[in-house]
């Protein structure tokens, strides 16, 4: 045989028993124990139907969404890695259930699924509440829409459609743009404003950066749309930009009207 194959074979197999040295050597991932035998007084779901939603952790919540852990680690312990996997719990309640998945080998679909579905059904229950609050007022505004928004990696414009009370109609997303730049024409927030007889209209758009102060295009659109509904006898009563209450001194909006810009 030719000598390069002894080489070759050589190698392979000091490549083999080196591998398996390194494998015996790398510690062994440590298992959590059982639920049952933490000695805990309650597990999560009887301790929800003993106290009540509020009493739970947020760890214990997201459990009984996953209901059973993986291979060596109980569903409380994955929960907290899924958690602080993600960032925070607020991270993870915005991402869809396919990041979810791929936080932590072994999640699975189903599991993912089923919590982002949860998270989802959450929001989706506020927003109804707040959509029949009155929508003139900024904060009302940043808390309607700071779930649809904050983690688009785009800017996104949206168009809230009142009635004479101030109460939400219908929200449209109106245009889709870069990173950092957004081109509003006026006849796309009126148009449906006019096919749903909305009597005042507010404008919302996200900075992905973070930052909610307005850009020079930002005043400019706002001008435009505001001319434009004084002629349609439909007026601009805000536009409000949302970015992250972290990066801002905790308030995680700005207001054009709060900040007297507009002139309706």
């Amino acid at each position: 045989m030719p000598p390069f194959f002894f080489i070759t074979l050589y190698s392979l197999n000091t490549a083999v028993n080196l591998a398996i040295v390194a494998q015996e050597d790398e510690p062994p991932t440590p298992s959590t124990p059982k639920l049952r035998d933490l000695g805990m007084e309650l597990l999560p779901r009887e301790k929800l139907f003993q106290y009540g939603r509020s009493a739970l952790t947020d760890d214990e919540l997201i459990a009984l969404f996953l209901r059973t852990g993986v291979k060596g680690c109980n569903v409380l312990a994955l929960s907290e890695r899924l958690r602080k996997s993600a960032g925070s719990l607020s991270d993870l309640g915005n991402m869809e259930a396919v990041d979810i998945a791929g936080l932590l080998p072994g999640l699975g679909p189903a599991k993912a699924a089923t919590l982002a579905a949860g998270f989802e059904l959450g929001m989706r229950a506020v927003r109804e509440q707040l959509k029949r609050a009155d929508m003139k007022g900024a904060q009302n505004v940043y808390e309607y829409m700071v779930t649809e928004l904050r983690y688009e990696l785009q800017e996104v414009m949206c168009v809230l459609m009142l009635d004479s009370h101030n109460r939400l109609i219908r929200m449209e997303r109106v245009a889709k743009g870069t990173l950092t730049r957004l081109l509003v024409h006026p006849r796309d927030l009126f148009r449906s404003a006019i096919r749903y007889n909305a009597c005042r209209i507010v404008m919302v758009h996200n900075h992905p950066s973070g930052s909610v102060s307005p850009s020079e295009p930002d005043k400019q659109i706002t001008k435009n749309i505001e001319a434009a509904g004084r002629v349609l006898c439909i007026p601009l009563t805000d536009h409000v930009i949302i970015g992250s209450a972290e990066a801002n001194g905790g308030k995680g909006y700005f207001s054009f009207a709060e900040e007297g810009l507009l002139n309706t």
